[in-house]
């Protein structure tokens, strides 16, 4: 700390990156822990998933799929470039030139705008299946589902390394530049704040108006059918199981991001301390605890990957009979059927639900089976 005060004139202006590293030792090593312990378990999740996901033909050909791929993907680069970069920045003190620094925060910006954006796509993909269940499959075909992963992509890749292309602070490291990252621009800064929070804006919209539809479902489904007071009370414990779930994947998903933009924005119009620095370094590893929890709320949720990741290590423990790709269907195909059909209702697979719930609500739905659905 004694270095980076020194580094740090009386006129607000640093001399180097040394007025960044602002953690005292003991708090590097908790935030060293928290990285250290976050990231490997954040890329080994994902890893699975993505193996998953790329192993089934059926997955991938199935858009809801390809976005939980491109979401693991992006959590797989953020266990990596955010780790390796805030260790190796806030622990072992490297001062890096500018275009070093602002290629390794470009990679950690593209990382998490990537998930973001994944976010997004898997909660439109969501609330297609709700509200346009009869045309699902038309609306969002495959060569949509690849546009759209192709457009996110692009997108992050533009705007994450726009600093490194020439959209950097005039002043180098004095004001008026950012005071939590060396070399950005409070414009940039401002920008990329904004569009992250209108990301997240939609996804609250979309997962709102998901759940609003399935409290409509279930009240006309009672409605309509007369049910007896059991099914009733099922109907209503599936109801109250879609917004426990909904309300802590959004719970999660501001707690984990809020704090960290509200930092954001703070340095964009006000001169940040040192204590509010410290507190925005813990903040943000939040975000990385985030990528580590996304798998667990989206895909291992899905029965279908659950039934393959069992049968993978049913093989690897030698219990049961392996399956591979070539070999025909999988554990996943082999429930496809049945997954398909549960589409006209409040989608098990779309909200996290159990496949039994579901089947509930399904069997009184009219319009006979659903395999032309989804």
């Amino acid at each position: 700390m004694e270095n980076s005060s020194a580094t740090q004139t009386g006129n607000g202006s640093c001399e180097d990156l040394g007025c960044f590293m602002v953690l005292e030792p003991a708090e590097q090593k908790a935030i060293g822990s928290i990285c250290l312990l976050a990231g490997p378990i954040t890329l080994l999740q994902n890893a699975v998933v993505l193996s998953l996901i790329a192993s089934s033909a059926s997955l991938r050909r199935r858009p809801s799929y390809l976005f939980m791929g491109s979401l693991a993907l992006a959590d797989v680069f953020a266990s990596f470039f955010y780790t390796a970069s805030f260790v190796d920045f806030h622990l072992f003190h490297r001062h890096d030139g500018p275009a070093a620094s602002l290629f390794k925060l470009g990679g950690v910006t593209l990382s998490f705008t990537g998930s973001v954006g994944s976010l997004l796509l898997t909660a439109v993909d969501r609330f297609l299946c709700l509200y346009r269940t009869y045309s699902y499959k038309a609306v969002l075909t495959r060569r949509r589902a690849l546009l759209a992963l192709l457009l996110l992509w692009s997108t992050s890749l533009l705007v994450s390394f726009l600093p490194l292309m020439g959209w950097r602070c005039s002043t180098g490291l004095s004001p008026p530049c950012s005071r939590l990252f060396p070399y950005i621009s409070r414009g940039f800064l401002a920008c990329w704040t904004a569009f992250i929070l209108l990301v997240l804006g939609l996804i609250l919209a979309a997962y709102a108006l998901i759940l609003w539809k399935a409290h409509l479902h279930q009240a006309s489904m009672s409605a309509l059918q007369g049910a007896s007071a059991p099914q009733q009370q099922a109907r209503m414990r599936l109801d109250i199981r879609l917004a426990r779930t909904l309300s802590l994947i959004l719970f999660i998903l501001v707690g984990c991001w809020l704090p960290v933009l509200g930092f954001m924005l703070a340095d964009v119009f006000v001169v940040l301390n040192m204590a509010q620095k410290r507190a925005f370094a813990f903040c943000s590893t939040l975000c990385l605890v985030n990528s580590a929890i996304n798998p667990l709320l989206y895909a291992l949720r899905c029965q279908e990957l659950r039934l393959m990741l069992v049968g993978r290590l049913g093989c690897l423990l030698g219990g049961k009979a392996c399956w591979s790709p070539s070999a025909g269907t999988s554990p996943s195909d082999s429930a496809q059927t049945e997954a398909d059909r549960s589409r006209t209702g409040v989608s098990a697979h779309s909200l996290g639900t159990s496949g039994g719930s579901q089947q509930e609500v399904t069997r009184g739905e009219p319009g006979g089976e659903g395999g032309s659905r989804r």
